[in-house]
């Protein structure tokens, strides 16, 4: 697997459930924001990708809450990839408050759709190598 890339965020107000607490959705944006942050980070654009006629899609998302998040509270959200064989990936992913507290850990299996033909591609590993000017944020 990858070293976790991370990224901050800070809780806001309006993310927050009626007992004050992060809604639960929200953990998956501030997954994707993290995973959209390393690509960005390794050199890759959304429109880099459809422009190669590939797209990330999401296969099976689980989230394992461990502890509340408040408005305010500031938080690393880490991104690091297993590869394995075939057309699908790994990516294991924390919510870390500042103090070393845990709050999250969300698994996500995804590949990459050929945009023409709908179909995920074999070895998603090799488009992420070719397209990034980085790859060594994805382990590769």
């Amino acid at each position: 697997m990858s070293e976790p890339f991370s990224v901050p965020v800070t809780v806001r107000g309006y993310e927050t459930d009626v007992q004050g607490h992060l809604n639960q959705a929200v953990y998956l944006n501030y997954a994707e924001h993290a995973r959209w942050s390393l690509l960005q980070a390794a050199g890759i654009s959304q429109a880099g990708l459809v422009a190669t006629g590939v797209g990330p899609v999401a296969l099976e998302t689980t989230i394992r809450y461990l502890r509340e998040l408040l408005a305010g509270d500031e938080v690393e959200v880490t991104c690091g990839f297993e590869w394995g064989e075939g057309k699908t990936f790994r990516i294991h992913q924390t919510i870390r408050k500042t103090d070393g507290t845990v709050a999250a850990e969300i698994t996500a299996v995804g590949g990459l759709l050929d945009l023409k033909a709908r179909r995920l591609v074999d070895k998603p590993q090799e488009h992420f190598r070719t397209l990034a000017s980085d790859p060594s944020l994805f382990g590769l």
